[in-house]
């Protein structure tokens, strides 16, 4: 017979488990465009400065030599900064299984085999 309390209690349980997730998400979510947002500010920065640092070179090696620098900096800084991004992402990736986890592994639980005699008659 269907309980209608436990039915109630579950959606309920549900219901705030769905809605922390999405909380989560979001919160993880704005933080990552926090970040991409300074990291673009920054690199924009760094590319007016590195300009004006430029157009001040006076010989061919001294601005084959800036330009280098720069562009070996702005690498190093792009896969730092595309490493913490992943990163948060698995974060928000895992935060948003984690409630899920449990009721998955039971779900997907294999049940116990039951002997079945098999005949080889063909």
């Amino acid at each position: 017979m269907l309980n209608f309390e436990d039915t109630n209690r579950k959606s309920k349980e549900a219901m705030d488990t769905m809605l922390k997730s999405y909380s989560d998400t979001a919160k993880g979510l704005q933080a990552i465009a926090t970040e991409t947002a300074e990291y673009s500010k920054k690199s924009f920065q760094d590319a007016v400065t590195h300009f004006e640092t430029l157009s001040g070179a006076r010989s061919f090696e001294s601005v084959f030599e800036l330009q280098t620098s720069f562009l070996k900096s702005t690498y190093e800084n792009f896969i730092s900064e595309a490493t913490k991004l992943g990163e948060m992402y698995s974060d928000i990736a895992k935060s948003a299984y984690k409630p899920y986890e449990a009721p998955i592994a039971a779900a997907t639980k294999p049940s116990k085999p039951t002997s079945v005699a098999t005949s080889a008659a063909a």
